[in-house]
């Protein structure tokens, strides 16, 4: 059986708008999986007997730089910020990596209204006759977009009378059942409905599907709450950006941070989340460069050190002792996890037993 791909990339989001668009396009009855850097193997997908009708494909800016060339139905541009410029040496190379995923598409290619430079993509994409151009909006959308009306998801792109008209996809209630519905999980959630929509998904499927989704693990979960104070795993977030939809989502915070930054600097991000931060507990290859920052952006913030083994256990402990009642402990790296960890998973598996060892 040959499958229908469709394609996500971005720096962040990726995973959960390629489980998501997958679970919408099986409320609507294909059958559908999400593959590729998720963790399950694109050949493992197109090797299963029954075969299915869609592949929805998360794909990094490595696997991108060394695609050739494909045709899927649909595709999805997220965002772009900093993350992997020692690998590809540079922010341009990074960029053109990434606007690959555009390249052959037949039915939509969907980009972000609030970042210029997946518009910037979308425009100079080499896309087959038809192709229409899709932007997804925290926003009132335009003719032939997908964003939201006050607390309402809507679709202006796949219906005749989009000058017009709109459908209703779902609410921000209904969104509230996956997580708090922060600015990043809203425009996951529209990526996903549009890329759905491309593939002919009823709203009410759409909806259906937003109901009963659940985040993956280590994507700012809640693992306890201790004397008042709730320990988050965003293990995931594995450079700036990701850190700082996380960071947005809690008022006063204890941040467990350090791993390798890969190029990259949260000097920004230090600086613009100063004022929610009670302490700062620094892990990883990167902790001394970490730590110049938070002394020359935040020179009063209470900052440890953590060295020695094991990491985390000592990370947790340290900052459950900064923490107060309302707090939050959070767990979001901003970095890589393999100098210390053998990925991601690893080290928010390592963060829950230590989080389980302090109750």
């Amino acid at each position: 059986k040959v499958s229908e791909w469709i394609t996500v990339t971005g720096t962040n989001g990726k995973t959960t708008v390629s489980e998501l668009t997958a679970a919408m396009l099986t409320s609507e009855g294909f059958r559908a999986i999400a593959c590729g850097n998720i963790g399950l193997p694109i050949l493992d997908a197109i090797r299963e007997p029954d075969g299915f009708d869609y592949l929805v494909v998360e794909l990094s800016s490595f696997q991108l730089h060394y695609l050739a060339g494909i045709s899927p139905l649909a595709s999805v541009f997220l965002n772009l910020a900093e993350d992997h410029y020692d690998w590809h040496q540079g922010a341009e190379n990074y960029f053109q990596a990434k606007s690959k995923v555009f390249g052959g598409t037949k039915a939509a290619i969907v980009f972000n209204e609030q970042d210029k430079k997946t518009f910037e993509a979308a425009q100079s994409a080499d896309v087959e006759d038809g192709c229409r151009g899709i932007a997804f909006s925290l926003f009132s959308p335009q003719r032939s977009a997908v964003g939201y009306v006050e607390d309402v998801l809507v679709d202006r792109a796949f219906l005749d009378n989009r000058a017009e008209e709109a459908l209703e996809l779902a609410t921000i209630d209904d969104i509230r059942n996956i997580a708090d519905p922060s600015p990043h999980l809203l425009a996951n959630v529209a990526a996903a409905a549009t890329l759905s929509r491309a593939a002919g998904v009823s709203p009410a499927a759409i909806k259906r599907a937003i109901s009963i989704f659940r985040l993956s693990p280590h994507r700012n979960q809640l693992v306890a709450e201790i004397s008042g104070v709730r320990f988050v795993n965003d293990s995931k977030a594995t450079n700036p950006h990701a850190a700082d939809s996380s960071l947005r989502s809690y008022d006063s915070v204890v941040w467990i941070v350090g791993g390798l930054l890969k190029g990259t600097s949260p000097r920004e991000l230090i600086s613009l989340h100063g004022p929610r931060l009670r302490a700062a507990v620094l892990i990883g290859a990167d902790s001394l460069e970490l730590q110049r920052l938070f002394s020359e952006v935040l020179p009063e913030l209470p900052v440890r050190v953590v060295s020695g083994e094991p990491v985390m256990d000592q990370a947790v402990r340290l900052a459950a002792g900064l923490a107060q009642a309302g707090d939050a402990v959070l767990l979001a790296p901003a970095a890589a996890s393999m100098d210390q960890f053998l990925d991601y998973t690893d080290r928010g598996n390592q963060f829950i037993a230590a989080v389980g060892g302090l109750k």
